[in-house]
């Protein structure tokens, strides 16, 4: 097996995971007959991005791993932000 295979192997995985995303989404959201982004999405999003980083970076694409790198903070801040405890609106 070559170099250039187990890379090509590598870049397909990432994204294999990164659609994974859309799938889990759109299975609970039928489930609970309404739009949800479930925690799985953003975990697929983060697993997806890094491996389809590290293929970017390997192939030392510019664009792509600019792309990667942006959208992996905004999916870890979403991580983020859901595991706080939901906000109470307050009424003004």
């Amino acid at each position: 097996m070559t170099s250039s295979t187990i890379w090509l192997g590598i870049g397909l995985l990432g994204q294999a995971l990164f659609s994974m995303r859309f799938l889990v989404q759109w299975i609970v959201s039928e489930y609970s007959r309404r739009s949800i982004l479930p925690q799985a999405f953003w975990y697929f999003s983060v697993l997806g991005g890094v491996t389809l980083l590290a293929y970017a970076i390997h192939q030392r694409e510019i664009v792509f791993i600019i792309g990667q790198a942006m959208g992996l903070l905004i999916y870890a801040r979403n991580i983020m932000l859901s595991r706080q405890p939901a906000a109470v609106e307050r009424a003004g």
